[in-house]
């Protein structure tokens, strides 16, 4: 019998049928200036389902209009009713051929009322944010709750792994009916812990919004969307809304204490009444006392109270103990005993394209395949592989089109400061022209050479590695398409690493 079936063989997901609710019941008592809207009859009708695409409305569904960067939702509630809504739910008042009632927050209570729709959630919720190393420590903490024995799942960037899933995704953060939906469906299926990533973008957008959680943290910020957010603090306050708003007052909030930002984020916690817990070498729930960096492994000395554990952890990068941290803090604060949450780490397997290892050359020449596409992951990665590099740092990237153009120089030049060889590349060019974004790129990296061709960069840096060398194709990660224009074709950095060693060898 597997996971999706109970004692009589029946499927839980068939079982569980969504009901019609009253639209008074999903809204509850989070919106007064609902409530005198729904004394009268549009408090009782019944919806079948909500949406803010007025392309995907069913009939007997709740429209509810959020703006975008583009349009406003309010201007489709017209097409919503003709596909089926019976109310609509924005920002103000306005004609159309079904009630419209006006909330604050949309989007906030597009949220709310997707997890009152759905109901259920996995016991125990986890998020993480920061700039980097959200899709590890998701990972990470799932791995470490699955060695515990707990049915464990995990949502991010990479899609959703569980016991009976492993689903690709394309966003760090689902939208809400999309998330709450998810998140009953892994109740059914018997997962009892999930941790899931907490993007800037979701914060703000309040995705995460009705989700209840038991612990949350922080790893880390860095330069990263400065097409959204309009300046770095904007950025950290969109961060800090999972302490400020979302994590219970009194909660265990983890926050990795080595960072720039940390002592931002622990005030932000404090302030909010958590239960602040760091971890790092400056930290004091899980304090870090020493690192040996080895070729695939590294042996971390870790205080915790008055036990002393040293653990061999068999990823590459200081930015994975970091990670490790954060999560064995998140997994500790969840009820997992230290020496088992300690053993979980020695048997960590890192997050598709996380400085993956993907293959060597016949003569030891290592090529990793990392996701880092903005300044700060670039920089860590270089510095990770460079105390178990004897020879020299190769490393292909480039800079995403219509995406923060002010970090393509500062990535040129991170690249050539701690790079010994240096290729500039194509990634996801989208609406720019690609030779544009080079460019930009290399007009700090006088170092590099250009290749726009992605494939053929590839190729190229995988062709000139001798003995000692370490290769690292940076930007992708785990995606699997190059988007050009507005068509994504099929692309794996992870493919055309292994076709370029297989080439070299043969």
């Amino acid at each position: 019998m597997n996971n999706d079936t109970d004692s009589r063989g029946v499927n839980r997901l068939q079982q569980r049928k969504v009901r019609a609710m009253k639209l008074r019941d999903l809204a509850g008592d989070q919106f007064p200036e609902l409530e005198a809207q729904l004394e009268g009859s549009a408090g009782l009708l019944d919806i079948s389902g909500l949406s803010s695409d007025s392309r995907h409305v069913a009939p007997g569904n709740a429209f509810v209009a959020v703006a975008g960067t583009k349009a406003d939702g309010a201007g489709f509630i017209a097409d919503a009713a003709g596909r089926g809504a019976v109310v609509a739910i924005a920002s103000q008042v306005v004609e159309a051929p079904i009630p419209v009632l006006a909330v604050n927050e949309p989007r906030r209570f597009l949220s709310i009322a997707a997890s009152r729709f759905y109901g259920r959630q996995p016991e125990t919720m986890v998020a993480v944010t920061g700039t980097a190393g959200k899709t590890s420590v998701a990972s990470f903490t799932r791995q470490i709750w699955a060695h515990a024995g707990h049915a464990a799942a995990m949502i991010g960037t990479t899609g959703v792994v569980s016991p009976t899933r492993n689903e690709y995704g394309s966003l760090t953060t689902p939208d809400p009916v999309s998330l709450h939906k998810l998140l009953a469906e892994l109740a059914d299926e018997g997962v009892t812990h999930a941790s899931m990533e907490a993007s800037s973008h979701g914060l703000d957008q309040c995705r995460l919004d009705g989700v209840k959680l038991a612990a949350a943290a922080f790893t880390n910020l860095g330069r990263d969307h400065m097409d959204y957010h309009p300046t770095i603090e904007d950025y950290m306050a969109a961060k800090m809304r999972l302490f400020d708003v979302l994590l219970p007052k009194g909660s265990p909030a983890v926050i990795f204490a080595d960072d720039p930002w940390s002592a931002e984020a622990i005030k932000a916690a404090t302030d909010a009444g958590h239960d602040v817990r760091t971890v790092g070498r400056k930290g004091d729930y899980l304090t870090l006392k020493r690192v040996e960096h080895f070729r695939h492994k590294q042996t971390a000395e870790i205080h915790i109270g008055g036990e002393i554990f040293e653990v061999d952890i068999p990823l590459a990068g200081d930015f994975q103990v970091a990670n490790a941290l954060v999560a064995a803090g998140l997994a500790m604060s969840t009820g997992i005993e230290p020496k088992v949450a300690m053993a979980a780490l020695e048997k960590l397997i890192g997050a598709s394209g996380r400085l993956e290892l993907v293959g060597h050359t016949k003569d030891g020449a290592l090529a990793y395949v990392d996701y880092a596409h903005k300044p700060d992951a670039l920089e860590n990665v270089l510095s990770s592989v460079r105390p178990f590099t004897t020879g020299r740092v190769v490393v292909v990237f480039g800079c995403g089109g219509d995406r923060d153009r002010g970090k393509r120089p500062i990535m040129g030049e991170i690249a050539c400061r701690l790079a010994d060889v240096v290729i500039v590349t194509d990634d996801n060019p989208r609406s720019e022209e690609p030779a544009s974004i080079r460019t930009e790129i290399m007009a700090a990296a006088s170092c590099a050479s250009e290749i726009g061709d992605r494939a053929a960069a590839i190729r190229e840096a995988v062709g000139m590695l001798k003995s000692g060398d370490t290769l690292i194709v940076a930007g992708k990660g785990h995606e699997e398409g190059q988007t050009i224009g507005s068509v994504t074709l099929p692309f794996s950095d992870h493919a055309e690493v292994r076709k370029a060693l297989e080439e070299l060898k043969s």
